[in-house]
């Protein structure tokens, strides 16, 4: 079983490989087509009417003895979420370059990642059959730009035409290409080859052996328009990928990594098991102590979900009845925690969202609601004040599709306010506050003291404590504790407070009392709403006593144009806020790399193309915050109850609770 992952950068023909390889295993009798809407992987109508991939889907071939579950994934930035829940599921990966447009900005953020994952991956130089393909410069371009560590596994013949054709390296000629690649992770293979020589099998084992440490990779080059080298793609699949381990009598370990809804609305999850059977009718404890019971299954099998009884190790499942199951919930035993967490920036955009027509609010929000399940990083912002939803995202286009399911899949129009950066803020100093228990302005039956301390950036949110865990009840430690969290979701101007410390410096409460003869009396006893009361307004003052900093996001960009257009282009540069670093001049091009405000990223890109002549190249990915150093500190508006003003907070409190 070898579970096996097709990324690319947008248009670099993912799709149509997939499609090219299902015919080539003869799992289907026609290829479908990306332009006619016809593919097996693209299955959602937006998808089949914008040509382009949003769901990662699934489909399954067999290669010999060897089963493979081929997961297809998007190649548009916008989507990026898409990829981050499949990589943790992968044993290997082809990722595709377009011989004609070459690495682009996406490969490269891809790259980076699978190596940084250690995941094994063959490189797949598509479209040699189209006007433009080139051979030595893509190779060129891939050992500059994704890694040095490529073996060409043979050269294309007829570039730019039908008759493109693909000749695998006979022994003789592939022997020189293995070596240094090879040697330089082999100190054993090198000293060997300057004593004795080495034989092209000790190289073709280790080249099997350092391609499944992802320590090298092999590149070949084809079209899947036509099928050049489709077949030695498959072939290097089969020899160099390596298969999924499997420990079928394991304790059961397995991750979720797609939810979906069926035409009934239930849910379905697609997980990949690491250890164990999972079988129809097993209980599962869920996130939050939540139970669900499997009540069907199926796996893949040659192109087709098929019902099972259970789904083994190494095998992906699709799991029916677990109704409060999300994506990234784990089955049975968790794996360690080096192999989660994101592997990708967050959404750095956000728009708030409105229906065309008042009475469908209650379908946005639930639409939205059952979308955000579907991609966790789907941020929603819900204000009840104002009745409004915000949205984060990563780009214009996700956008676009958003309004496009919503109509078509929950017939909600809708409309989007301008996009905005999601900023975060960062205490500028360390501030401290308390508040004791039954003392005046304190209504709140609880003391809490907490110290906010600036942290390294990157570091996230820390929670500490000075007090003795055992002066009170553990409880009220965690109302403390998930209220700090919750709070520092809106700081002084409304942003998340990030790369903070923040510390529990003072601790109380008034122990259970009742009457005589009576029950436990709300009004003398301290509960955990008192805790969950009191900790925004004192977390507030301590952030107050700090100060804090809005921090926006950016992208580091590299900018490639002709030279003569540079001064086209640097003024726009400038009126976007873009910082260049450096600027060099490659032949008759201009490189230039600097960073740029995320919020300005897509208009530049939209007038690229009219400042240079078609030809500008923009590569953008996030890279920090930087403070707000123009115009007016961005506020954002509140949607909790405002524990900056004490008197409106204790009034949103007591209507709330009333309510």
């Amino acid at each position: 079983m070898l579970n096996l992952g097709i990324l690319a950068h947008v248009d670099a023909g993912k799709t149509s490989l997939t499609e090219r390889l299902l015919h080539t295993v003869g799992v289907i009798d026609e290829i479908g087509s990306v332009d006619d809407g016809n593919t097996r992987t693209d299955f959602l109508a937006l998808e089949r009417q914008r040509g382009i991939t949003i769901k990662s889907a699934v489909v399954s071939f067999a290669v010999g003895d060897l089963t493979v579950n081929l997961i297809d994934t998007p190649g548009h930035p916008d989507f990026i979420a898409e990829v981050e829940r499949v990589l943790g599921v992968l044993d290997g990966v082809v990722l595709v370059v377009s011989a004609v447009e070459g690495v682009q900005a996406q490969t490269r953020v891809l790259m980076r990642t699978l190596q940084r994952l250690r995941i094994p991956t063959l490189i797949f130089v598509n479209k040699i059959d189209r006007r433009g393909a080139r051979y030595e410069e893509i190779l060129e371009k891939i050992s500059e730009r994704l890694t040095p560590a490529i073996v060409p596994m043979g050269e294309p013949g007829e570039l730019g035409t039908r008759a493109a054709h693909f000749t695998p390296y006979p022994a003789d000629r592939l022997r020189p290409h293995l070596l240094d690649p090879l040697a330089g992770h082999d100190d054993d293979l090198l000293a060997a080859y300057v004593e004795t020589g080495v034989s092209y099998a000790c190289l073709r084992a280790a080249l099997v052996r350092q391609t499944g440490q992802a320590l090298v990779h092999p590149v070949y080059f084809g079209s899947a328009m036509t099928g050049a080298g489709v077949p030695e793609l498959i072939a290097g699949i089969e020899e160099l990928l390596p298969p999924a381990t499997a420990d079928d009598e394991g304790p059961l370990s397995g991750t979720v990594f797609k939810v979906e809804r069926g035409p009934a609305g239930e849910k379905i999850a697609y997980a990949r098991m690491f250890s164990g059977t999972l079988r129809t009718r097993d209980r599962l404890v869920l996130r939050d102590g939540q139970e669900g019971k499997v009540t069907a299954i199926s796996v893949f099998d040659r192109g087709e979900a098929v019902r099972e009884g259970s789904v083994t190790a190494g095998r992906i499942g699709k799991l029916w009845g677990l109704g409060a199951i999300r994506i990234g919930d784990t089955i049975g035993e968790p794996r360690s925690a080096a192999e989660g967490g994101h592997h990708f920036a967050p959404p750095t955009l956000e728009t708030v969202v409105s229906p065309v027509r008042p009475a469908d609010r209650g379908a946005l929000h639930t639409a939205l609601t059952q979308l955000a399940e579907q991609d966790p990083l789907i941020g929603l912002r819900h204000d009840e004040l104002r009745g409004e939803i915000s949205v984060s995202l990563y780009g214009e286009v996700q956008k676009e599709v958003l309004q496009a399911t919503l109509a078509d899949e929950y017939g909600v129009d809708v409309l989007f306010r301008e996009t905005t950066p999601l900023c975060v803020e960062r205490p500028l100093g360390t501030g401290s506050s308390v508040e004791f228990n039954k003392k005046d302005p304190n209504p709140f039956l609880a003391t809490v003291g907490l110290r906010v301390d600036p942290a390294p950036v990157g570091s996230g949110v820390g929670f500490r404590l000075e007090v003795e865990l055992g002066s009170m009840p553990y409880a009220f430690f965690k109302a403390v504790e998930d209220t700090v969290l919750d709070t520092l979701g809106q700081g002084l101007h409304g942003w998340r407070v990030t790369d903070c410390v923040v510390t529990m410096t003072h601790s109380g409460y008034s122990p259970r009392q009742s009457h005589a003869h009576q029950g436990f009396d709300k009004s003398m006893s301290s509960t955990g709403a008192d805790f969950r009361g009191l900790t925004p307004l004192v977390l507030t003052a301590a952030l107050r006593a700090a100060g804090s900093r809005v921090y926006e996001p950016m992208h580091r960009f590299r900018l490639e144009v002709p030279a003569d257009t540079l001064g086209a282009v640097l003024p726009v540069l400038a009126r976007y806020r873009a910082v260049p670093g450096t600027t060099r001049i490659d032949g008759a091009a201009c490189v230039l790399e600097g960073v740029l405000p995320v919020v300005r990223a897509h208009e530049l890109e939209q007038q690229l193309p009219g400042l240079t002549r078609g030809e500008g190249e923009l590569e953008c990915a996030f890279d920090h915050y930087a403070p707000v150093a123009h115009g007016a500190v961005p506020d954002r508006p509140r949607t909790d109850l405002n524990p900056l003003d004490r008197k409106e907070y204790l009034l949103n409190l007591t209507r709330r609770v009333g309510g």
